[in-house]
């Protein structure tokens, strides 16, 4: 059953959670999910786009901009559902426009506490305003998810790569990964606290997908990630298959760490997102107010550029770069592309 129309977004309806076998078939649906209230009283809603096919199938979750500021997942919601045939489709699409609603009105990463959201899920049912935000959206929406894709950028004062974070070991999430057909995979289980950890936990497939750049629209890395998870949804039978392109092989990366600053000063950090770096290359170095240098900093293994700091003021412990570690072809933890078991 359909909610109470909304007077605030024209066809869209109210409700306290998301059923999606109550919502009409061949249809799409836009939906403001209830959350908590502010100190007025007033309700906190999330933006949902339901986009149920005429033929059942899987719930395939996306959510976008966990962090506020983190917004190009937002026009890749946008026009994934409006290039699905509704007749064609298997399943569910459920597409949580918004996640941290506070961060995204506030142009900031954080919830209005100053809580990280991707660290405390899957929260909790009585504790603070970020936790219990926390917890009803996973009770109220993601446990509805079979599969699930997070999308996410770079924070303020960085830049991406279009990369994938996701456990490599897992057959149906590496499979997922693929499909994106990033710049760089990154191997990374299932962090505690995280959406995808919390998501993995209840048993929902779910991978995380870092397109550039925050509080920009991207329209190449857009493009690239709409396609991505159309890939998903034919892998796992929710739409036809079509003939598939060739494409660069991403780099795989069998694990990663930030470089940081052990002073303060103008920073310059001089390779870009998906550059090799051999040992000992010189990465960035620092100036004081006055232009004097104050050191170099040089990598001290081979190893890929992620991301990297973009912000030319660095204090003492900021980043310089997202450094991944390139993983040996054929030795764990990947699983090859050839013989691994199927998504879904």
């Amino acid at each position: 059953m359909i909610g109470l129309k909304s007077h605030d977004f024209q066809g869209s309806h109210i409700v306290d959670e998301l059923e999606p076998d109550q919502l009409p078939k061949g249809r799409r649906t836009r939906l403001q999910v209830a959350l908590i209230h502010d100190g007025m009283g007033r309700p906190l809603r999330l933006p949902v786009i339901v986009a149920r096919g005429e033929r059942d199938g899987p719930v395939f979750g996306i959510t976008a901009a966990l962090h506020g500021n983190e917004i190009n997942g937002i026009p890749v919601v946008h026009r994934l559902i409006e290039s699905i045939d509704l007749r064609a489709l298997k399943g569910t699409i459920v597409a949580v426009l918004v996640v941290n609603v506070p961060a995204f009105l506030n142009y900031e990463r954080t919830f209005d506490d100053r809580t990280d959201m991707n660290h405390i899920m899957p929260g909790k049912p009585k504790g603070n305003i970020a936790q219990v935000y926390a917890h009803r959206f996973m009770d109220r929406i993601v446990g509805r998810f079979e599969y699930l894709i997070d999308l996410h950028t770079a924070s303020f004062g960085n830049i991406n790569s279009l990369y994938v974070r996701a456990d490599m070991t897992d057959s149906v999430t590496a499979e997922m990964a693929y499909l994106q057909r990033p710049q760089i995979i990154l191997h990374n289980p299932p962090s505690d606290h995280t959406l995808r950890g919390a998501a993995m936990e209840l048993g929902i497939p779910s991978i995380t997908v870092e397109i550039g750049n925050p509080q920009i629209f991207q329209p190449k890395q857009i493009k690239a990630s709409v396609g991505g998870i159309r890939r998903v949804l034919c892998e796992i039978g929710m739409l036809a298959r079509r003939p598939v392109s060739q494409a660069p092989s991403p780099i795989l990366c069998s694990k990663s760490h930030w470089i940081y600053t052990d002073h303060g000063g103008l920073l310059e950090v001089f390779p870009n997102p998906t550059d090799k770096i051999e040992s000992g290359d010189v990465i960035a170095r620092q100036t004081n107010i006055f232009g004097d240098l104050i050191c170099e900093y040089k990598a001290l293994e081979k190893g890929v550029v992620i991301g990297r700091s973009a912000n030319p003021v660095g204090q003492t412990g900021s980043r310089i770069m997202h450094f991944g570690i390139i993983a040996e072809s054929g030795t764990p933890p990947f699983l090859a592309r050839t013989g691994r078991k199927k998504a879904g």
